[in-house]
C-alpha cells in the first residue's frame, strides 16, 4: 500500500466551484492532493483518517482583503458619520501597541478558522511582527504587509518618510516571508498619502524579492478626484506611469474604474478583489464585465471593523448586490450565479494569493487547503443543488474542519493550534477595560 499523511473517507467533495462528487475519498501527502476517488482506503495506508460522512469537504475560502488592525474597531464604524478613515480608523490605529495587536490577530485568527476561511490577504497595519507570531501559530495561509504612506499630518506615532517605510516592510519580509504558511507583500496604504517616492520604492522593492504588491484602488470618488488633481490621470493611469502594474499587483475594491482603466488591467494581469458590504456605501463594481474581460477578481471581507470576517455573509451580500443593480434592470436573474461567486472566493482568492493553479480547488497536485460543512443541519439538508445551499444558506457555525498545507488545524469545531479559551479570556478583558 502506498503510504499518505492524511486520508479523508466518504465525503462529499466540491473540487471546483461547479464541480461536486459525492460518497469519494481524499489522500493527503507532503501537503498536496494525492488523489480523490472511491474506496481509497483500499489503496493508502494513512497516518491520520477522518471519517468524512455527513460532511462536505470544499476548498476553504480565501479573504483577498481584511486589516487584521481593525479587529478591535468592531462595532464602532457602523452608522458612524463618515469619513469614518479620518475620525475613526486612522486614529485608532496610531494608538495600536504590539499587545493589542496580539490580540487583534489572535480573535481575528479564531474567527477565520471557525469561519472557513483558509487563507487571507492583510493590507497592512502596525506592528505586524506581532500578529505574524500569531498567524504563523495558527497555521492559516497568509499575506502580510505594512501600512505605508508618507504624507504629512499623519499622527506622530505612524508618521514616517518614503524610506522608512519601505524599511519596515523590508524588516517583516526579512522575519517572516517563508515563514510556515505567510507570505509578505509590499503595499500602498492608499494613494492619496503616498508620494511617487513611496510608489517607486515599493513597486521596486516589491518586483526585486519577486512577491505581490497592493493598494486600495478606485475605492470611492473623492479618492479618484485626489489623484486626478494631483497627477492629471486616473488611479490606474497614474500606476502603469509609475511602473506599478503587473501580474502581482492586487488592486483592492476597484470600484469606479473607466474603460481605458480596464484594459491597463487586462493588459497587466492585474489581480482585483470586492469588498461587498463595505463597498456597498460606495459604489457598485460592474463585476459582471469584469469576468467577461477575463480580468481575475477575488472577494475580501475589509473587516474586521466593517462587517467581521464572513466570507459567507459577503457572498450572499454581493449576490444580492449584482442581481438589484445589474440583473434587475437587464432583466438577468442569473447574472451572478453561485457557483462564479464561489469561484471569484476560491480561485480569485488564490490568484490574489499568487497561488494560481495551486489553491481553490481539491484535484490532485494542489494545495490541501481544504474544509468541512457539516450537512446534518435543518437549515442545510434537505437540499436539490447542495453547491447553491452552501452559497445561500451555510454560516460560519456550519464549518467543521479545517485542513491548511495538509495539516489539521480545527477538527469537530475545536481548534488545535491556538488556545481559544485564552483568547476569548483576553478579549473579554479588553472590553471590560474599554468600558464595553
Amino acid at each position: 500500500m502506498e503510504l499518505c499523511d492524511l486520508l479523508i473517507t466518504d465525503t462529499d467533495l466540491l473540487i471546483r466551484a461547479d464541480h461536486l462528487e459525492k460518497s469519494v475519498d481524499i489522500a493527503i501527502k507532503d501537503g498536496n492532493i494525492l488523489e480523490t476517488g472511491k474506496e481509497l482506503s483500499a489503496k493508502y495506508q494513512a497516518s491520520e483518517t477522518l471519517n468524512g460522512k455527513g460532511k462536505l469537504f470544499m476548498p476553504g475560502l480565501i479573504d483577498s482583503h481584511m486589516h487584521t488592525g481593525q479587529q478591535l474597531l468592531k462595532g464602532l464604524v457602523l452608522d458612524a458619520k463618515p469619513i469614518i478613515w479620518t475620525r475613526i480608523m486612522l486614529p485608532f490605529e496610531s494608538t495600536l501597541t504590539p499587545e493589542k495587536m496580539k490580540l487583534s490577530a489572535e480573535v481575528a485568527a479564531l474567527e477565520m478558522i471557525h469561519g472557513g476561511t483558509a487563507g487571507f490577504i492583510d493590507a497592512g497595519s502596525y506592528y505586524m511582527d506581532a500578529a505574524a507570531r500569531v498567524y504563523a501559530q495558527s497555521g492559516l495561509r497568509g499575506v502580510l504587509s505594512v501600512s505605508t504612506m508618507d504624507e504629512e499630518g499623519l499622527p506622530e506615532s505612524i508618521a514616517t518618510t518614503a524610506r522608512e517605510a519601505i524599511e519596515a516592510t523590508d524588516r517583516l519580509y526579512d522575519e517572516f516571508h517563508g515563514t510556515g504558511n505567510l507570505k509578505v507583500y509590499y503595499s500602498l496604504r492608499a494613494l492619496n498619502s503616498c508620494s511617487d517616492e513611496l510608489v517607486e520604492l515599493a513597486s521596486a522593492r516589491a518586483k526585486e524579492r519577486h512577491t505581490g504588491l497592493q493598494a486600495h484602488m478606485n475605492e470611492y470618488p473623492g479618492e479618484i478626484n485626489g489623484i486626478m488633481e494631483r497627477e492629471g490621470m486616473l488611479p490606474y493611469e497614474y500606476m502603469e506611469k509609475m511602473g506599478a502594474l503587473g501580474e502581482h499587483f492586487l488592486g483592492a475594491h476597484s470600484l469606479i474604474l473607466s474603460e481605458h482603466e480596464k484594459e491597463l488591467i487586462k493588459k497587466y494581469g492585474v489581480k482585483l478583489c470586492h469588498c461587498p458590504f463595505s463597498n456597498c456605501g460606495k459604489a457598485v463594481p460592474d463585476t459582471p464585465n469584469l469576468l467577461t474581460r477575463g480580468l481575475s477578481v477575488g472577494m475580501g471581507t475589509d473587516g474586521a471593523a466593517h462587517s467581521g470576517l464572513s466570507l459567507w455573509s459577503e457572498m450572499r451580500i454581493f449576490r444580492s448586490v449584482m442581481n438589484i443593480y445589474h440583473g434587475v434592470p437587464n432583466r438577468n436573474p442569473k447574472v451572478m450565479p453561485a457557483e462564479t461567486i464561489l469561484s471569484m472566493v476560491m480561485e480569485g482568492g488564490a490568484a490574489a494569493m499568487g497561488e494560481s493553479g495551486r489553491l481553490g480547488r481539491l484535484e490532485t497536485g494542489y494545495r490541501a487547503d481544504l474544509i468541512s460543512i457539516d450537512r446534518n443541519t435543518p437549515h442545510l439538508i434537505p437540499t436539490g443543488n447542495a453547491i447553491h445551499t452552501l452559497m445561500e444558506c451555510v454560516e460560519g457555525g456550519d464549518v467543521a474542519d479545517m485542513i491548511v498545507d495538509g495539516k489539521v488545524i480545527m477538527k469537530d469545531r475545536r481548534v488545535l493550534t491556538l488556545d481559544e479559551e485564552r483568547i476569548l479570556y483576553d478579549a473579554r478583558a479588553y472590553m471590560e477595560a474599554a468600558g464595553v
